[in-house]
């Protein structure tokens, strides 16, 4: 007769048999921070019954080379930093971390100042590497002795795994429910284009008009409300007749709804208006969007750059429709 093999004990198993905290038998682990003598003693003995072996490479992030992942966030401005997906990011990062010992730092990496990264990884401080907004260049500079600990939010390289989100998927998912609902004349409020994330949304949505043998109408954005507010009425300046204005990310919808209820617009009964995050707002102001699940990526990531991960990949989250009174 065969006995199934046991699961492998969890720093959470060890945690529950100490009767502490995750974060204490964390530390207790790492050996750093402080823990009682009781619930060192107690980590201890729960370890040795049962067999609990921790995350080799994670182990080696804290004991070796590093104390710290860094999170560069490539970008026109500082401001960057100030975007909330760079917040949630920062967040599921540090939970990821948090287990291991390992602390997290966010820099700006300029954009026309790429070889910042360089200087920033030069640092011995740091162990793991995460890209935001990453560009070719960045991918270029990303340092040998990083190899396996470092993972890009977007596109990646032959020795840069990278995670995303299928906002390509998600972009023609929405544009056909436009279709689909009868609007003809439909714009788009872009991203930056050096951003190529931001690029492939709008490649999905002119292959969308073009297959429907509609015009595309395409004003240039930057993923912020203040830039939807200003292009709505640019929109609609230069085609009267728009009856939809896709918005490459919730907070670009946000702005245009505002200028269009500002200048007496209907939505959606004039011009539906969709948004793509679905960030918590999108549901108190009923914006059609397209799901984009950020803390499952990006600790998707972190996961990568604490196992090591050596192997080039792309892991693709999908995005779904979100369907609401916007549209």
């Amino acid at each position: 007769m065969t006995t199934a093999a046991r699961r492998p004990a969890t720093l959470d198993d060890v945690a529950r048999a100490a009767g502490v905290s995750r974060s204490t038998a964390s530390r207790v682990l790492a050996g750093n921070g402080f823990a009682s003598p009781t619930a060192r003693e107690r980590v201890r003995t729960a370890v040795n019954l049962l067999g609990y072996v921790p995350n080799p490479a994670a182990r080696a992030l804290v004991h070796g080379s590093g104390v710290r992942l860094l999170i560069a966030v490539a970008g026109t401005g500082p401001a960057v930093l100030d975007d909330p997906y760079v917040d949630q990011a920062v967040a599921a990062v540090a939970r990821a971390c948090a287990p291991h010992g390992l602390g997290v730092a966010v820099q700006w990496v300029p954009l026309g100042e790429p070889e910042r990264l360089t200087r920033l990884t030069d640092d011995r401080g740091v162990a793991g590497l995460v890209l935001l907004n990453t560009t070719p260049a960045l991918l270029d500079l990303v340092p040998r002795r990083l190899a396996g600990r470092a993972v890009s939010i977007g596109i990646g390289s032959a020795t840069v795994p990278s995670v995303d989100i299928d906002n390509g998927g998600g972009t023609t998912a929405i544009v056909r429910h436009l279709y689909d609902t009868g609007r003809r004349r439909i714009a788009m409020v872009t991203g930056p284009r050096w951003l190529a994330c931001a690029n492939r949304s709008v490649r999905a949505y002119r292959a969308l008009v073009h297959e429907a043998g509609l015009p595309a109408r395409e004003v240039v954005g930057d993923f912020s409300a203040t830039r939807g507010y200003a292009a709505a009425r640019e929109v609609l300046r230069r085609w009267p007749d728009t009856d939809a204005i896709v918005g490459i990310s919730d907070a670009t919808a946000l702005g245009v709804i505002g200028r269009l209820r500002a200048d007496g617009v209907r939505v959606p009964d004039d011009v539906a208006v969709t948004g793509f995050d679905d960030i918590p707002l999108a549901v108190t102001v009923a914006l059609t969007t397209a799901s984009h699940p950020v803390r499952q990526i990006i600790t998707a990531a972190a996961t990568m750059v604490l196992e090591q991960r050596t192997a080039p990949e792309t892991t693709v989250f999908p995005s779904t429709l979100v369907v609401r009174g916007s549209a």
